[in-house]
């Protein structure tokens, strides 16, 4: 489903360069769930930010179902993040001014899907997640695990082929975070390519694979 090939990422300050990541080689199958481990630092984050079209590597290949998306345009890229490509961050990245329904209805619009289809498809995907009832609350009604169950839904509303979670659970108690990560399973049952960065080892037993990050690295490749 995606594969990395010799991926690097520098940033520079002044005449300072820092090398984030170091040339990493990375491979996920379709319907696999892989979480992202290692200390505060290591380039996971920056990694995600990378195989998912957010950012710009400094060098290297990504490869989404065989197709080199790291040579797309722009554009080309922004398209393919909203068809393909679904995303869930640890701060929810929800519109305050808008319910839990039209934020989910968003990205749908986006794609030029019609209304009617957008927000028929949105209510289906936060039914999914369980939050049925919540459809016309603002964010600010809704506690932290009910919306990142709202970007979770927003995330899945359009059947992406890969789903990036940069720690899902972060900012969430240890209920929230347990419904989080059940959910993640059913997904994960129901056939979703997973990408996920973690810090809590907990967590990280929910995926097939755990890859381990150390100064911009993988160290080690463990199986669940």
């Amino acid at each position: 489903m995606i594969e990395v090939k010799n991926l690097k990422k520098s940033f520079k300050d002044g005449e300072s360069v820092t090398e984030v990541l170091k040339g990493i080689d990375f491979m996920a199958k379709s319907g696999e769930f892989v979480a992202i481990m290692g200390r505060s630092g290591a380039g996971k984050s920056t990694l995600l930010y990378q195989m998912s079209l957010l950012d710009e590597p400094t060098s290297g290949e990504i490869f989404i179902e065989g197709k080199d998306v790291s040579s797309l345009s722009i554009n080309e890229k922004t398209d393919f993040r909203l068809s393909d490509l679904g995303y869930v961050f640890q701060d929810y990245a929800l519109l305050p001014e808008m319910t839990a329904l039209e934020n989910v209805a968003l990205p749908l619009l986006m794609q030029n899907i019609s209304e009617k289809k957008a927000y028929k498809e949105a209510e289906e995907a936060l039914t999914r997640v369980g939050l049925e009832k919540r459809l016309n609350n603002l964010p600010s009604k809704l506690s932290g695990g009910e919306q990142q169950r709202v970007s979770i839904a927003r995330a899945i509303a359009h059947k992406p082929k890969i789903l990036f979670a940069d720690e899902p659970t972060a900012n969430l108690d240890n209920e929230s975070s347990r419904v989080v990560m059940d959910f993640f399973k059913e997904l994960h049952k129901s056939g979703q390519t997973i990408i996920m960065v973690t810090h809590e080892k907990e967590y990280s037993k929910f995926a097939e694979r755990v890859i381990h990050l150390d100064d911009g690295k993988i160290i080690s490749v463990e199986k669940n």
